[in-house]
């Protein structure tokens, strides 16, 4: 359908329902895609003071910009504690004041730290007093401040600095280069790797990451920004192919003195996980395989670097991803929970320190998302989960002795929850398919003892499509759906659909949150008269080790299948034109866009793909190789999922988006893919780039992507 006649089928459906819909508003895209208001609202620097009887908030987009101190206890709320307050200490003092009230840190009852340019400065509530309390040199990178923040470590061109008690800085390493990198993540943010440094909890040592990548095959990413032209060198672990070698080091900040973890096995092996023993003697270690298949927990001395115990050993025939390094029980400095997916679902495990399993503390069809916090009182742990639903997060208390387990939070909804320091009190914040926002405050027990803030509903005004989530079956598979059905929706009247995807590892895209975890541009679609529908197909998150693994392999088979009994499900619906159907995603979407129009041609009208995964051999070893094996024991699962292999059946009008800088999807990838097209003669394949911009298209260029996308759906859809 060309453009002009869509405008002109959309107007006589928006006169038809005007007057249905005269008080309410539609989208415009920019509100769709760059529009913070419309997203709902939720206080800030939000979090309990160190001794759990107070806790503390800042309203958003206040004319008066304040910190509220609520004692629990009492419910006696002190709202002095303004930024004109900070500022005027700030004044005093001769340092450069804020004009907004920064991210807050609490060290101990009357003390906050904050960051501002690298500076840390702490305020005093009681004084009303503002001191710098650190400065980091400038171009420090990957900055980790010990427990009681008063120490600092810290990256400057790939070496280490650390400073003592005193503020001294010291540089630790000297060697660091391009491939030569300390105290940065390693395995490219795999297995729950966030950070390359690890302070002991005396701050007397630092362990960190060094990662050597000097036999990495170096890869060059084009720069248009100069004249002439230049290139970015970087260096991109291929599947198959050398991966780089890490090291555990031990600096002890009061000696001087350096060793290095003396870890057994290949170099290209995986060092995940690390974690300091409550009585600072040790560092545990989660060590895999580079196949993935085997997992070690291991324990050294952090004096000599020596492994004294393998503590906790696993194998799994298709992987192991550990992402969580033990906790230890505060109480019982002997014990240790550990999280493993062993028995299908993601539990928790209660070992002693000699390795000795106690007890499978949870257990269940299952996933055990998170660890809070302990309550020594009453012998609990607080965990979040998704007991209830798989759609739902929520917290749930386990006593560690009896392993009894209760709900705490009950609203149906999703929950992300901070507890207090003593596990007394719990600060709730939640959302639904009908609830913008909530926070409250709960007890351990979950009695709602007030609420603090209710997000107001920032779409109040907008006429919005009707967001429904529903399971579909795929054999004897459950997966969860979600569609928005069109504004003013008639079941008598066909129906386009855009097809949302993803379908990748480690993302849930529907859940039971605000706009069902859809955004507004989906929103903005189903304004324009279109059904916006979503399906998590196996390989996707929250659902079990077998329901992730299914895709092992053969990325892209099973996930395809799963997205097929989507389109046979709306195929069957009176109010869907079959005929018109078209598909979008990025990244791993972009790849199951690809394939979907690649390998099964027909199905969808239109697609446009965005930063595809075209050929898995291409892709980083510790991703990949997860979930596909080395190409050289698995040509048939790469060959069959590298989708230069199927250019020729390419139907249907495709558009494929890159952003040029891309250092996670090449730009490669697209690149040979339009490189195949244009040999086979197929016309059909369109094709376009975001010079500067990396794997996702951000900032004030993000509203032409959308554009882009959406233009190229009404065009051919």
């Amino acid at each position: 359908m060309n453009r002009n006649k869509f405008t002109l089928l959309v107007l006589g459906f928006f006169l038809s329902f005007f007057q249905a819909y005269a008080q309410s508003k539609l989208l415009t895209m920019e509100e769709a895609i760059i529009t913070p208001k419309l997203y709902p609202s939720s206080l800030q620097n939000v979090s309990f003071l160190p001794n759990g009887n107070f806790f503390c908030y800042q309203i958003p987009q206040s004319s008066s910009p304040k910190l509220y101190i609520v004692n629990v206890e009492n419910q006696y709320v002190d709202s002095s504690l303004t930024l004109n307050v900070i500022n005027n200490s700030l004044k005093i003092k001769k340092l450069p004041e804020l004009k907004r009230i920064p991210f807050i840190e609490w060290i101990n009852q009357n003390n906050f730290i904050f960051t501002v340019e690298g500076k840390m400065y702490n305020f005093n509530r009681i004084n009303l007093e503002t001191t710098l309390f650190f400065e980091l040199p400038s171009k420090y990178n990957h900055v980790e401040w010990a427990p009681q923040k008063e120490k600092a470590a810290f990256s400057i061109d790939k070496n280490l600095f650390v400073s003592n008690s005193n503020g001294q800085i010291n540089q630790i390493t000297f060697d660091g280069t391009y491939g030569i990198v300390y105290g940065e993540p390693v395995h490219r943010n795999e297995f729950g790797i966030n950070k390359g440094l690890f302070w002991s909890n005396d701050a007397k040592k630092l362990a960190f990451y060094k990662m050597d990548e000097s036999k990495v095959t170096d890869y060059f990413i084009y720069q248009n920004n100069t004249m002439p032209a230049s290139v970015e060198k970087i260096k991109y672990p291929f599947a198959g192919a050398t991966s780089h070698f890490v090291q555990v080091g031990v600096y002890d900040i009061e000696k001087g003195t350096m060793v290095y973890l003396k870890t057994s096995g290949p170099e290209d092996q995986y060092l995940t996980n690390i974690s300091w023993s409550p009585d600072n003697q040790y560092i545990y270690l989660a060590k895999v395989s580079r196949d993935q298949k085997n997992m070690w927990l291991e324990r050294y001395w952090a004096n000599d670097g020596n492994l004294d115990q393998i503590v906790v050993e696993e194998f799994n025939s298709k992987y192991t991803e550990p992402e969580n390094p033990p906790v230890f029980i505060p109480w019982n400095e002997n014990q240790f929970l550990w999280q493993s997916e062993r028995d299908g679902f993601n539990h928790l495990y209660l070992y002693n320190t000699n390795g000795k399993l106690i007890k499978q503390l949870t257990k269940g069809p299952w996933v055990v998302t998170k660890i809070l916090q302990f309550n020594q009182e009453s012998n609990l742990v607080f965990i979040e989960g998704t007991k209830d639903s798989p759609l739902e997060k929520h917290v749930y208390a386990v006593n560690i002795l009896s392993g009894k387990m209760y709900k705490i939070t009950q609203q149906s909804a999703t929950h992300n929850v901070t507890i207090s320091s003593n596990g007394k009190y719990l600060l709730d914040k939640y959302s639904s398919m009908t609830i913008p926002g909530k926070l409250d405050l709960l007890s351990e027990s979950g009695a709602v003892l007030t609420n603090i803030y209710t997000a107001p509903n920032p779409l109040e005004d907008y006429a919005l499509g009707e967001t429904s989530i529903f399971p579909i079956k795929n054999g004897n598979t459950t997966l969860y759906a979600r569609m928005i059905k069109p504004l003013g929706f008639n079941p008598d009247v066909q129906y386009p659909v855009v097809v949302y995807v993803y379908g990748g590892p480690h993302v849930q895209l529907i859940n039971n949150s605000w706009l069902g975890g859809s955004n507004l541009w989906m929103q903005f679609m189903a304004q324009q008269g279109y059904i916006v529908f979503t399906i998590d197909n196996r390989g996707s998150l929250n659902r079990g080790f077998e329901f992730e693994s299914a895709v092992h392999g053969k990325l892209g088979t099973i996930e395809m299948e799963d997205q097929i009994a989507g389109i046979e499900f709306l195929k069957k619906q009176s109010y869907v034109d079959a005929s018109r159907i078209g598909v979008h995603g990025w990244s791993f979407g972009g790849f199951m866009t690809t394939s979907l129009m690649s390998r099964n041609p027909g199905l969808f009208k239109v697609g446009v793909a965005g930063g595809p995964v075209i050929d898995w051999k291409m892709y980083e070893i510790m991703y990949t190789e997860r979930y596909m094996g080395n190409p050289l024991g698995n040509k048939a699962g790469y060959d069959s999922a590298n989708l230069l292999n199927h250019v020729a059946n390419l139907e249907g009008k495709l558009l494929m988006i890159h952003g040029c800088d891309d250092d996670v999807v090449l730009w490669q990838h697209s690149l040979l893919y339009l490189q195949k097209a244009v040999e086979m003669k197929k016309t059909n394949l369109d094709y376009f780039v975001y010079p500067g911009h990396k794997h996702n298209v951000t900032g004030k260029d993000r509203l032409h992507l959308m554009q882009k996308v959406t233009e190229y759906l009404f065009d051919n859809l």
